[in-house]
């Protein structure tokens, strides 16, 4: 009997019947063929970051921790090979020793390279895509044990559904991606009034090369963050220790803390809101981008997150901050907005349209459902996708008609993978049970649905 699997939120479990830690392509593929005759379901996970069940394994689990080499470097060209295994955290600092850097990075790095990719991880910027567009080949096992190659030339088609892939088409084993020259971030914080940030949100995101901003919905200012690239060699004013300790007052645990203080005293939540908004001050500092563009993350919480049109995005951000309001709910996580720029992409949530995305928070362990359901239904509205890797309530049926390529995805998949070897009960309910394939039964007990009250 093998251990339970809980992802990082603490919020998705499952008990494999079998977990294996592949060495290489050869060992993947011989898994994927044993836990098919035996009929078993395969699923390869990651850091385990996501808050949805998409990386859940009910069956076959497939740790891909021994695969995490750089398989090859082309400073010249930029393009960087990789295992799949290879956490985002341990890839940055390799490819500054050769002179290199991610084009763009998420706001964490504990990912795996292909568990961010497969998710639809992405960060912030108008100009920029997320880190799947920075792919430039896959290298996959299929469901009948074969292993192929995918890239803009080779199989386009599968190229083009592979990069955000959910881990419906196949296990990634190694991923190709074009990487720039090693580059520093200026960054720059600073609180403004929400009536202010609002009103400027389209000139902030396209005047800075990067820009995001953060939103207690109980407090009536917002912390902005604005990135502008610089050449490596600038002079370096890294973040200092007085900076960092405030950072754990408002991120780490102080505010772990707090959220205990709210957890227990539910009234005291909107003073404390206020107070970790008046503790984001303005700041100024620089470092290799690595190590701006990602934070740590050490208050556990609940999310879900949706892009929308970007055109959109003051009027969803009203429309949630009225149900706040009205509805008397305690959220004690502020709101995040970031863009990025539209891509092709099949299940891509920027597939073909420039987009924010608005992403919602709680913490662990206090009531979530009434207000997640709620952004859910206010970003709906106006045509959001839910990220892959994170918390939501649709199924395939309301999902078809937000993404073009929806129809051409399924049908890929229903092609490489007749029989649902790579199915679990989050991708039957998301894209639909395939016509040769059977429901997959969770064999822990998880509800692949949402939320959960």
């Amino acid at each position: 009997m093998t251990s339970v699997w809980r992802n990082w939120a603490g919020n998705e479990q499952a008990r494999p019947v079998r977990v294996l830690h592949p060495a290489d392509a050869t060992e993947v593929a011989d898994a994927v063929r044993r836990a098919a005759a035996d009929g078993h379901r395969v699923k390869a996970i990651g850091a385990g970051h996501s808050f949805s069940p998409v990386a859940v394994a009910p069956g076959v689990q497939l740790r891909l921790d021994r695969m995490a080499g750089l398989r090859s470097v082309d400073r010249d060209t930029g393009l960087v090979t990789v295992d799949a295994g290879m956490p985002l955290w341990r890839l940055n600092p390799l490819l500054a020793e050769h002179g290199l850097a991610m084009e763009i990075l998420g706001d964490i790095d504990r990912q795996t390279v292909s568990g961010a990719i497969s998710t639809g991880t992405h960060g912030s910027g108008t100009r920029f895509g997320g880190i799947a567009t920075q792919v430039r080949a896959l290298e996959l096992v299929l469901a009948d044990g074969s292993l192929v190659t995918c890239s803009p030339d080779e199989r386009p088609e599968l190229f083009a559904a592979a990069r955000v892939g959910l881990g419906a088409l196949g296990v990634i084993t190694a991923v190709t991606l074009r990487c720039v020259p090693l580059f520093a971030l200026h960054a720059h914080d600073a609180a403004l009034p929400v009536a202010e940030t609002l009103d400027r949100i389209h000139e902030l995101a396209d005047t800075n090369d990067h820009f995001e901003f953060f939103w207690f919905p109980h407090s009536t200012t917002t912390l902005t963050r604005r990135f502008r690239r610089q050449p490596a060699d600038v002079p370096l004013k890294p973040i200092g220790a007085v900076a960092r300790r405030l950072d754990e007052t408002v991120s780490g645990l102080g505010f772990e803390g707090l959220n205990r203080l709210g957890t227990r005293y539910p009234g005291l939540i909107p003073p404390i809101t206020r107070f970790a908004a008046r503790a984001m001050s303005t700041r100024e500092w620089s470092d290799l981008s690595y190590r701006i563009f990602a934070s740590p993350r050490d208050v556990r919480f609940h999310e879900g997150e949706f892009a929308i049109p970007r055109e959109h995005a003051v009027d969803a951000l009203r429309e949630i901050k009225r149900w706040i309001d009205t509805h008397d709910a305690k959220v004690s996580f502020p709101l995040e907005v970031r863009f990025a720029a539209r891509d092709d992409i099949w299940l891509s949530t920027a597939n073909g349209r420039d987009t924010c995305y608005i992403a919602f928070h709680q913490y662990h362990r206090m009531p979530y459902a009434p207000y997640f359901e709620a952004c859910e239904s206010i970003l709906g509205a106006y045509g959001g996708r839910p990220h892959w890797g994170k918390m939501h309530g649709l199924d395939a049926e309301r999902l078809r008609p937000r993404y073009p390529h929806f129809d051409d995805f399924t049908a890929l998949r229903d092609t490489l993978d007749p029989t649902g070897v790579f199915a679990n009960p989050y991708l039957d309910r998301v894209l639909g049970v395939g016509p040769g394939a059977k429901p997959v039964q969770s064999a822990s007990g998880e509800d692949p649905s949402g939320f959960r009250r």
